[in-house]
């Protein structure tokens, strides 16, 4: 038995959808009934369970040979970062109890700093506590993901502008398409040679780095309207994100993370993770989702 938790997702509904194509029985772990019709069609057993609900987790985990695990930052949370440390917690502590022989966690570029990187610091978290579970454990840290720009589009769309907090503009960063991530984190669940360190640390990113410059162009060019980008001043950042809706507390782990990542603390840990390169470009991965969008915008 396969577990998938946040199979419902862009990474996890991917992974589960590999791994029936493979054969393997699937438990999808999703959060409401509205994502389980889906992953039934493709023969998977579906389980309801939220992440802070102990008993919930632990029947998810009955009978599991592998699990992959995803503990989202609960964006409509007051204090997102503490909500998240309890899912964490909740998850550990039942994979603790019952431990299957495989753990992959979705992590994030920059998991291996303690501290200073806003978002990622709670990936640090969850790869530390993971580490107290008796098992074979994988982390597979992801760049940014291509299709988080679909939050701007609508923006950058109606008003020709692509807000960015990558500074400068023209800094070339890895991003990641994320059905990359969730074809090789079930490449991973599935092969069966031990590590040769455990954790084992893979990563992931798309095979040319990109700037906020090839982003507006290449929406662009898909829309077939000009986008020209824009750096958002830093002292603009927080108001921006919670005019946006985001709370403070999340607003403040966002301009932590790309502090970080404007400093160069957000990379691939040089000598540890082992680098794998998905092929889906920026164009492909924009392609879908900037039409939508555009009409939307129209």
């Amino acid at each position: 038995m396969f577990v998938i938790f946040g199979a419902g997702g862009n990474v996890g509904k991917v992974s589960a959808a590999a791994l029936r194509r493979a054969g393997r029985h699937v438990r999808a772990v999703v959060r409401s009934v509205a994502q389980a019709d889906a992953l039934a069609q493709i023969g998977c057993d579906v389980a309801l369970a939220d992440l802070h609900d102990r008993a919930a987790v632990a029947r998810a985990l009955e009978g599991a040979h592998a699990v992959q695990i995803l503990c989202p930052v609960p964006r409509h949370h007051d204090d997102p970062a503490n909500a998240m440390r309890g899912m964490i917690d909740v998850s550990v502590e039942a994979l603790r109890a019952n431990p299957p022989p495989h753990v992959l966690a979705l992590s994030d570029y920059g998991a291996e700093h303690v501290s200073g990187t806003g978002i990622t610091t709670l990936f640090h978290y969850l790869e530390t506590q993971l580490g107290t579970v008796d098992t074979r454990l994988t982390f597979l840290r992801a760049a940014e993901h291509m299709h988080n720009w679909a939050r701007v589009l609508p923006l950058a769309l109606s008003k020709g502008v692509l807000p960015s907090l990558h500074h400068p503009l023209e800094k070339h960063f890895p991003t990641v398409a994320a059905q990359d991530v969730g074809a090789l984190a079930a490449q991973l669940l599935l092969d069966g040679e031990p590590p040769q360190h455990s954790p084992r640390v893979v990563s992931i990113e798309s095979e040319e780095r990109v700037s906020v410059i090839d982003v507006a162009r290449t929406i662009g060019e898909l829309a077939g309207r000009p986008v020209m980008p824009h750096a958002v001043p830093r002292e603009q950042w927080a108001a921006m994100l919670e005019g946006a809706g985001l709370g403070e507390q999340h607003a403040r782990l966002i301009v932590d993370l790309y502090d970080a990542h404007n400093a160069g603390r957000i990379d691939v840990q040089a000598g540890v993770s082992e680098r794998r390169f998905g092929p889906t470009t920026l164009a492909q991965a924009l392609a879908a989702i900037v039409p939508h969008s555009a009409a939307q915008s129209a």
